[in-house]
Parts: structure tokens; C-alpha cells; sequence
């Protein structure tokens, strides 16, 4: 998979990007992932890439030709099959685990961070797949976004993790479906035990302890509709 970040702050990306599982499955070839500025676009000697918005306002609004420049120049444009555009801003819709699902199934990502008072709208209409937000919030840019849909996407690409069964049964990984608490070494601290049902070794009651967890509220509804239990 290739993974196209497109940024006014390229820099921002640069410890993300070499840390950790990242950091892996760019080495092993799992995933490209290719930063590019905006400004690289432009084409006057300043290199702007915003103006004031039209109607007034405060703010600078960030331009649409540098932003359709770059995507020409990578070939792309709306509606390609294992591609999508998408803009990371805060009238976007809300980015879901399933959006990360679909992310992963494609060849081609290219992420677009949105700055300032927003992107000129003729960018949205014209040149993109998607609109997306991460929460409902405000940030300095699209950058943050934008690092949040890079994690949950290659994660959930083969062979990144290093047990194929890590993202399996995950929070959000179907609607309503929460992960189960967990627990390790040692069994107590501080007076605070691990419940004995996991130390059990029975692993139908401890499958019928985890759904029955608070955080768990919708699972046990799921799992008995795919006669789990």
C-alpha cells in the first residue's frame, strides 16, 4: 500500500513516521508512505498557498491550485478504484474503524491535511473522494488527523502486527463492540488481584466473563447473533 500525506508541515510527520510499528512496516516494505509539501505546488516565487477568503472573514483560506496540482501530478483524481482522496478537516465526516477497514483494502491513500480557516470548497467539490474529521473539534490542521488515519490504517495491513490475531475481535471492530479488560504479570499488586476466572484456565468461562464486562455492553447481543454463545 502507498500512503501520500499532503501537507503544508511535512516536518510534522517526521518522528511519527520512525517510531515504533510504523517505523517497521516502512522497513520491511509493508507500506510507502511519501510526504509532500503543498507549497511545492505553487507556482508564484513566495510560494502561497492561502488567501483571505471571499465574503470576508477572518482567516486565511488555503487555495485550491497548488492542492490540484499535486494530486495531477500524482494522477489523481476522484473516483479511482483502489484510491481514494481524502481531505482531513472539521466539517468532514466522523472517521470510523470501518473507514480504516476500507482504507486498508486499498492500493492507493492520499491524505489531504486542511490549515488555517479552512480549504477553498471548489477542493471538496472537485478533486477529492472524502471528507473526513477524526472528533468533534477543532485542530491547527490536518496534520493530527491525518497521523491518526496512518496508525489505525496500517496496523490493520498483513503482516504489520506481529500476531495476525492482535486486531481480531478489537474495539470498534464491529458497531457497538467494545474490548474486553485486561491483565497481566502479576497476579496481585498492591492488594489488587486479577479475577480468578482468568486464571482459570476455562476458556468458555472466560469468553462468558469478558462479554459480560460494563465496557462490553453491546457484545454479548453480537456475539450470540453469531452464535458464539
Amino acid at each position: 500500500m502507498h500512503l501520500k500525506l499532503l501537507s503544508l508541515f511535512p516536518e510534522y510527520f517526521t518522528s511519527g513516521l520512525a517510531t515504533s510499528l510504523l517505523q517497521r512496516a516502512i522497513t520491511v516494505e509493508k507500506v510507502k508512505i511519501t510526504n509532500t509539501n503543498i507549497r511545492d505546488y505553487a507556482t508564484d516565487k513566495h510560494r502561497v498557498t492561502d488567501d483571505r477568503p471571499y465574503g470576508g472573514g477572518a482567516g486565511m483560506v488555503l487555495k485550491v491550485e497548488p492542492i490540484a496540482r499535486a494530486l495531477q501530478a500524482f494522477g489523481a483524481k476522484p473516483g479511482q478504484k483502489k484510491r481514494k482522496i481524502v481531505l482531513l478537516s472539521a466539517q468532514g465526516s466522523p472517521y470510523t474503524q470501518a473507514d480504516a477497514q476500507r482504507y486498508a483494502a486499498l492500493d492507493e491513500l492520499i491524505l489531504i491535511c486542511g490549515h488555517y480557516e479552512g480549504v477553498d470548497e471548489r477542493v471538496v467539490d472537485h478533486y477529492i473522494d472524502e471528507e473526513k474529521r477524526i472528533g468533534d473539534y477543532v485542530l491547527m490542521g490536518g496534520e493530527v488527523a491525518a497521523m491518526v488515519i496512518v496508525e489505525s490504517v496500517v496496523r490493520l495491513l498483513p503482516g504489520v502486527l506481529g500476531n495476525p490475531e492482535s486486531n481480531q475481535g478489537e474495539s470498534h471492530s464491529q458497531p457497538g463492540v467494545l474490548g474486553y479488560p485486561q491483565y497481566t504479570r502479576p497476579e496481585e499488586f498492591e492488594g489488587h488481584k486479577v479475577p480468578e476466572v482468568l486464571l482459570s484456565g476455562n476458556h468458555k468461562d472466560i469468553e462468558e466473563w469478558r462479554v459480560h464486562q460494563p465496557k462490553c455492553f453491546n457484545n454479548r447481543f453480537l456475539l450470540k447473533r453469531q452464535n458464539i454463545f
